[in-house]
């Protein structure tokens, strides 16, 4: 029977959860660093996921939780389903998990055959790799639709676009010129809502197995550093 390392901690319930006001550094350097998250909602025992770009604040003048800004067609079924049950769960992560190409593998399928890396390579490819924060974070927290043509619509809207118009090629921008041509519909539109998500906690999992929660509580909760 193989051992089980010592640094393990059963996932199951919370493994000595700490309270705190602020997330860890280590969440925010994650939410940082990511492109995008996973964002599950469920209504009727049926679960939905689905990729999106965000922006994470960690204070905003309607909110006295950090919050995850999101958008997305009213119609859509995440939408729905907020309407109907705020509680939701995100995963975000900044691990890079490469596939290598069709003629680096085996044909069974297996291990890839080992390609010959200059040592220049090497040396940025692990400079790349220290500069990520190692963990997943898995969020759990509520979430509401701003409502429709109010200042905080737009402040939680100026946000996501200044944060999610990118300089280089992506997914999320139009081909052409100007700032404002590069607001695509996935951040603003009149067909857009913006869905804020209000994180009450968090558990912090790393590539060796270490599993941590925390409960955010307001920092007038807080007695001598603990709720």
């Amino acid at each position: 029977m193989d051992r089980i390392p010592l640094n393990y901690e059963a996932s199951e319930g919370d493994t000595h959860k700490q309270t705190t006001h602020t997330l860890p550094p280590e969440v925010v350097q994650c939410l940082t660093n990511a492109r995008f998250l996973h964002l599950a909602t469920c209504i009727d025992n049926v679960p939905n996921v689905s990729l999106m770009n965000y922006t994470y604040l960690a204070t905003s003048p309607y909110s006295t939780a950090p919050v995850i800004v999101m958008t997305s067609n009213p119609a859509s079924r995440k939408t729905t389903n907020i309407v109907a049950n705020p509680n939701v769960s995100i995963l975000v992560h900044d691990w890079i998990s490469h596939r290598p190409s069709a003629h680096e593998r085996r044909p069974s399928g297996g291990s890839p055959v080992p390609q010959p890396r200059s040592s220049l390579a090497t040396f940025l490819f692990n400079l790349n790799l220290a500069e990520l924060s190692s963990i997943s974070a898995a969020i759990r927290g509520s979430a509401r639709l701003a409502p429709t043509g109010t200042e905080e619509e737009k402040f939680y809207i100026d946000r996501h676009l200044e944060n999610n118009t990118f300089e280089d090629s992506n997914p999320f921008q139009q081909a052409n010129g100007s700032t404002n041509d590069r607001q695509s519909h996935f951040v603003a539109g009149e067909e857009v809502r913006v869905i804020v998500v209000e994180i009450k906690d968090v558990r912090i999992s790393d590539y060796k197995g270490t599993v941590k929660d925390w409960a955010l509580v307001p920092q007038e909760q807080m007695v001598n550093g603990s709720a």
